[in-house]
């Protein structure tokens, strides 16, 4: 039987090259409730390559899903069981990246053209797993009609007996539009997300695309099971420090980013004891401070010491020590 479904009513969206461990951590410390995702990892990775470097996660994360990527039911369902014995506590199917290297392999967003397929894999994948198994996918790719092609997959999932069902609610286009475009320019059509909510009430069923403002959150939740928030999240993250008073009507683990910083650096310290360097994670602080002065400061000082080989927690510290801690203002704002 399966276990219960992470809570989906908010996630920080899988992210490529963005979301490792690291950047997990300083996410968990912001919020104690959101639901946490790896970058998507191939299911060839996670069966032949270096398991710790690729799906590593400290018990501090959960909870925690780890996106696969991939076509081939079996590999999928040996790949799902490792990331299940490793403690994730949901496996994701990507049926959204339209990336140059997932079109090559036939998966990702290619596989909104493959219902059927993409119902075998998660079948495959639930016969191997107890945790939740759940498909992250777009409204349709090039010229497939949203309507056809969204229901479609949807009743293949669910006759596989889907756990929950994250829309980008956006088309994805594999010819003429770069990844990046494809973020971006596509219309959002949220409503497309709603309707195939009405239509399968039972369904977990959460929207990812275009979402940032905490302000934005709760009308989607009026229609929705969970809300996805990417490159806002990582770009702003402290953001996150509303998800918990929000919306699950608990404190914030900490009062601001400069008490993040604090919580981090017992962590900060014990990877850089065990040979690890700095910029590992302070290439995800470049967006904290928004608007503060000293932000630019800040930054410059991330890019020019803690990028260093042998920098340490001083050089962080030093970092910080740039922004003002009371008081916004447009001075030195970024």
């Amino acid at each position: 039987m399966t276990a219960p479904l992470p809570t989906m009513r908010f996630s920080v969206a899988p992210m490529m090259d963005w979301t490792d461990r690291h950047c997990r951590t300083i996410h968990r410390l912001m919020s104690r409730h959101a639901l946490l995702y790896t970058e998507m990892v191939t299911a060839l990775a996670v069966i032949h390559g270096d398991r710790e470097r690729l799906i590593g996660l400290d018990a501090m994360e959960h909870p925690v899903a780890l996106q696969l990527g991939g076509n081939d039911p079996q590999l999928l369902a040996e790949a799902a069981r490792i990331g299940a014995d490793f403690g994730y506590g949901e496996i994701n199917l990507n049926c959204g990246c339209p990336s140059d290297r997932v079109q090559g392999g036939a998966f990702g967003a290619c596989l909104m053209r493959e219902p059927a397929l993409v119902g075998e894999c998660v079948a495959a994948m639930k016969a191997a797993v107890s945790v939740p198994v759940t498909v992250k996918c777009r409204i349709g790719v090039d010229d497939q009609d949203p309507e056809i092609a969204l229901d479609a997959l949807t009743a293949a999932v669910r006759t596989a007996g889907v756990d929950g069902l994250i829309v980008h609610a956006r088309k994805a286009w594999l010819q003429g539009l770069s990844p990046k475009e494809n973020r971006e320019i596509p219309p959002l059509d949220y409503e497309r997300a709603y309707r195939l909510k009405a239509a399968n009430p039972d369904l977990p069923v959460a929207i990812n695309g275009g979402i940032r403002a905490p302000a934005e959150w709760p009308p989607h939740l009026e229609r929705l099971d969970g809300v996805m928030v990417g490159r806002e999240a990582y770009q702003n993250p402290e953001i996150l420090l509303a998800v918990d008073p929000l919306l699950f009507g608990r404190e914030a683990p900490v009062s601001d980013a400069f008490a993040m910083l604090d919580a981090l650096e017992p962590h900060i310290a014990a990877y850089l004891q065990r040979g690890g360097r700095l910029h590992a994670f302070t290439r995800h602080l470049v967006g904290l401070f928004p608007g503060r002065p000293g932000a630019r400061l800040f930054r410059r000082h991330l890019a020019e010491h803690c990028v260093q080989a042998g920098a340490g927690l001083a050089d962080l510290r030093a970092a910080v020590g740039h922004v003002a801690r009371r008081g916004w203002g447009a001075a030195d704002a970024a």
